[in-house]
């Protein structure tokens, strides 16, 4: 049975950092890409952050560029988002997901995004607030 678990959420003031972890089980992580998204109360789930099979492409929202950094520990089958210099805006519900294929699907338009429908295995979320 395909698992994603995530933890590592939780309160810090701004400027603070948290790192978060995706556990899998059921299947080789690094065979998909992995994608972070986040939901904040009455806004539409986006897109983080995603790393691909053996980082051959990764994506990285711009308002989170340069602040969070993705990365694998294969030998742990677990993907983690390290979040540095957090901010207000970054409180929401972080989840991790599995994408259909070893790539990060990015669509290219006015902004570059990754989308919720690209991914087919979510894991429960964990709670990031930021306090100002």
């Amino acid at each position: 049975e395909v698992q994603l678990v995530e933890s590592g959420g939780g309160l810090v003031q701004a400027g603070g950092s948290l790192r978060l972890s995706c556990a899998a089980s059921g299947f080789t992580a690094d065979d998909y890409a992995i994608g972070w998204f986040r939901q904040a109360p009455g806004k539409e789930r986006e897109g983080v952050s995603c790393i691909s099979s053996g980082n051959y492409n990764n994506f990285y929202l711009d308002s989170v560029k340069g602040r969070f950094t993705i990365s694998r520990d294969n030998a742990k089958n677990t993907v983690y988002l390290q979040m540095n210099n957090l901010k207000p805006e970054d409180t929401a519900v972080y989840y991790c997901a599995r994408e259909t294929s070893r790539y990060c699907t990015v669509m290219i338009g006015a902004t570059r995004k990754i989308w919720p429908s690209d991914y087919n295995y979510w894991g429960q979320g964990t709670q990031v607030t930021v306090s100002a």
